[in-house]
């Protein structure tokens, strides 16, 4: 009789729990029966991409019969123009996601350990636990990543530590002054790598100028994307920029054609498309703005972000409440998926949809009796 495939399978990936994302709108449509859902979940951009980078992709569309460049040859170069680097400094991927794990392929020996901040994002766990490294967490100070606690964990079995920043799920970040010392005390041979999936929305002054480390030559990989304010979330595409010789290993463990050919074009115009990213910003950070006072109205607690999310404590179950805030045609991210039960993490969206979720949200708290009669 033959064995339990589990029993064939690599141990260590036997403790990865399989993501579960956002539901999507027509999941929730057709469960519900319901009719102009918004969704306020996975951090996405609400207005969509620019529409330059739109008909770039169409124009794209019609020579799919062709494999896309494999090394992504333009784009890198409107990249390294656009950053101040030379092209032998990226390296494109199928999302962050795919260069975190190239990160972890071609750097992580089984037993070698990786620290980062928790909660964060969840990709972390599962790279290192992919290659059989050790998983080092350590808890958020004030929902932000802790540094010095960080800093007090590295031994000479460390290898990677991931910075997220500004977080997800919280939003914080942490400054230059901060960052510099943590810095300071990383030995040569531990790779940091910054994952700013959030930079773009950005406006606190004090955010770290993280490629300066890359220009000295430092052991750090900085890691962008084209999914979050650019708008290209479906077309999974991202970056990552360090030193040549570190770009030269991730390109040796990355598969070729990874990155397909439209979303090679659309990032390209979409780059070039810098006025409607300020749009698109000053979108946010009014939809930012709107909420903090709402929020406060209502006598909730939410950490300062610097995303485009907001990660709130409602004071009873975030479960509960993202499940008859879904019966509204509301759908939000409930915070025990990252180990805080009482908090949901919500995307700030369109002037319209903040309004029509802070109108649902008040309503589902009145329910539950959170909120008293002087906050409705």
């Amino acid at each position: 009789m033959a064995r339990p495939i589990t029993e064939l399978a690599r141990p260590n990936i036997l403790a990865i729990r399989p993501y579960v994302p956002g539901k999507p709108i027509e999941e929730v449509e057709r469960e519900l029966g319901l009719k102009d859902v918004i969704k306020l979940a996975s951090n996405e951009n609400p207005v969509g991409p620019s529409p330059r980078a739109v008909a770039a992709m169409q124009a794209a569309a019609e020579k799919v019969n062709f494999y896309p460049d494999s090394n992504c040859f333009y784009l890198k170069e409107d990249l390294a123009q656009f950053l101040g680097f030379e092209p032998a400094n990226l390296i494109v991927g199928n999302g962050s996601d795919e260069l975190l794990k190239l990160i972890a392929e071609a750097f992580l020996k089984e037993g070698e350990e990786v620290i980062y901040g928790v909660p964060s994002f969840v990709e972390y766990e599962f790279v290192t636990r992919v290659m059989g490294g050790q998983i080092i967490e350590v808890p958020l100070q004030n929902l932000t990543y802790d540094l010095p606690a960080i800093a007090e964990k590295i031994t000479s079995r460390t290898k990677l530590i991931f910075i997220c920043n500004p977080n997800n799920p919280t939003g914080t970040i942490v400054g230059q002054k901060e960052i510099q010392a943590f810095m300071d005390q990383v030995p040569e041979d531990v790779l940091v790598v910054f994952d700013e999936a959030y930079y773009e929305y950005v406006t606190d002054a004090a955010f770290p100028d993280s490629l300066d480390y890359v220009r000295q030559g430092k052991r750090v990989i900085v890691l962008r994307t084209f999914s979050e304010i650019y708008g290209l979330a479906g077309l999974r595409i991202g970056y990552g920029i360090a030193t040549p010789d570190i770009i030269d290993c991730l390109m040796r463990v990355r598969e070729p054609f990874n990155v397909n050919s439209i979303a090679q074009a659309g990032a390209q115009a979409a780059l070039e498309d810098q006025a409607w990213i300020k749009k698109v910003r000053d979108l946010n950070t009014q939809g930012r703005d709107y909420w903090y006072g709402e929020l406060t109205a209502m006598g909730l607690e939410y950490a300062p972000t610097q995303g485009n999310f907001i990660f709130i404590n409602l004071g009873i179950s975030g479960a509960e409440v993202s499940q008859r805030l879904m019966k509204l045609g509301v759908i939000v991210r409930p915070g025990h998926v990252f180990g805080y039960p009482d908090y949901v993490r919500v995307t700030i969206g369109t002037p319209e949809q903040n309004e029509r979720f802070i109108a649902a949200l008040r309503m589902v708290l009145t329910e539950m009796g959170r909120l008293n009669p002087e906050n409705k």
